[in-house]
């Protein structure tokens, strides 16, 4: 099954011959390998690239574990570049070749080579990598399926699909299952042998229980705000377990690093500043944090939520969580300082966008609810509402903007209309 991931692919096209090494990164199996050997292999091909003029090397696989040795793979790229013509080095998960930085960085002074890397965790274009380096690269952040690319391989309607979709999620892999069961099992074993390994084998950590019930707690705790001090009273308090802020924030951390998570800050639009705790979490893929729960927790509301997340972050904004505070006055006449929440805040560049998620608005109350923080901005940027179901996109009298689910995630400008 072939999957057209066109964004991705355009945006490592834009970025050839810039002299800079592209980095690809993303959760595994999101996709990267696939985006770098055969949608990109191809565009080489399609531009009359010879073949002996792209170089490839996986350093995931056995047969390649030698190379892993900068002493080995080195003089092997040397030799294999033969001639003043432009070379192709495509290199999948580079943080595996030790000292990656120092070969990177003598690549990218090679004039006739253009580089590009693969890696799974955000250490690799952290601090820990050398600023050289950093000052080098050129980063291309991938994502699991969105719902469109999903819906342009299913064989289903969008309803069928949207079902399917906040179940087992956006990973490639999944759709080679065709029962529930496979899926469910595939996410499952994923989660454990690969990303919750992954993480304790790369932090050397030795209480595994601990980094388990943390996340357990975040995958039940999908659109609440939350924080370390607040993880840690849950631990006492419901585990009967006593864990430090400091250890919860350092395994959220870890949880951050391998993309399994994201974060999203506060911010208080009309203070114009950012409010650093609480903050939300959200899992890169739904499926994952469905299989972390076996599937039992499943809520639509709270899905929908983080499916619109990861659609904001995949079309390249900057998203936080908007709070409002304004000075009301309670039932009783007593003044009262009041902090209302617009679900996300969007920057790019120039724009923002306003965006309130909610699941159903059956009657007048519950859209007065949900409108008012996006009025209560007093501003001049867009304010959309995304439901579950409505008409087609419409424009109410306040001038929100109010579409389904559908409209949103199926037309990629659909922020625009």
């Amino acid at each position: 099954m072939e999957i057209s991931r066109d964004m991705f692919l355009n945006k490592l096209i834009s970025k050839k011959h810039n002299r800079l090494i592209k980095v690809i990164t993303g959760m595994r199996r999101c996709g990267k390998s696939y985006l770098l050997y055969k949608l990109f292999r191809e565009h080489l091909a399609s531009e009359q690239v010879p073949d002996d003029h792209i170089i490839e090397m996986a350093f995931d696989l056995y047969e390649n574990k030698k190379y892993r040795d900068p002493k080995v793979f080195y003089p092997y790229l040397k030799e294999r570049i033969a001639d003043q013509d432009r070379y192709y080095v495509l290199l999948d998960e580079v943080q595996l070749l030790d000292d990656f930085e120092a070969v990177l960085n003598s690549l990218a002074r090679m004039k006739n080579v253009d580089v590009y890397v693969t890696g799974s965790n955000a250490k690799f274009l952290s601090k820990d990598v050398i600023t050289e380096f950093r000052g080098r690269g050129d980063e291309v952040h991938m994502y699991p399926l969105t719902f469109a690319e999903f819906m342009s391989v299913y064989s289903g309607d969008q309803v069928s699909g949207w079902r399917e979709y906040v179940i087992y999620g956006g990973l490639p892999l999944v759709l080679e299952f065709s029962t529930p069961d496979q899926k469910a099992n595939f996410l499952k074993s994923l989660l454990e042998e690969t990303y919750i390994s992954d993480i304790i084998g790369r932090n050397n950590i030795k209480n595994q229980s601990e980094l388990d019930e943390l996340l357990n707690i975040l995958s039940s705790a999908i659109g609440s705000f939350t924080n370390p001090s607040k993880l840690s009273k849950t631990f006492k308090s419901v585990k009967n377990k006593t864990i430090s802020q400091n250890t919860i924030r350092k395994y959220i951390g870890y949880f951050e690093d391998s993309f399994l998570i994201d974060r999203a800050i506060r911010y208080d639009i009309k203070g114009k500043r950012y409010i650093d705790t609480p903050s939300k979490y959200y899992f890169t893929d739904y499926g994952l944090r469905n299989a972390r729960l076996n599937f039992r927790q499943i809520e639509e509301t709270h899905a929908m939520e983080n499916v619109i997340f990861n659609e904001l972050k995949v079309r390249g904004y900057n998203v936080d969580v908007g709070v409002v505070i304004s000075n009301e006055v309670d039932k009783n006449g007593k003044k009262i300082r009041k902090q209302r929440e617009i679900d996300f805040v969007c920057n790019k560049g120039s724009k923002r966008y306003y965006v309130q998620s909610a699941f159903a608005m059956p009657d007048e109350a519950k859209k007065a609810q949900e409108q008012k923080p996006l009025l209560m901005t007093q501003d001049a940027f867009k304010k959309i509402m995304i439901t579950k179901d409505a008409l087609a996109p419409l424009y109410n009298d306040k001038g929100v903007l109010h579409m389904s689910i559908f409209d949103f995630l199926l037309n990629a400008d659909s922020l625009e209309l």
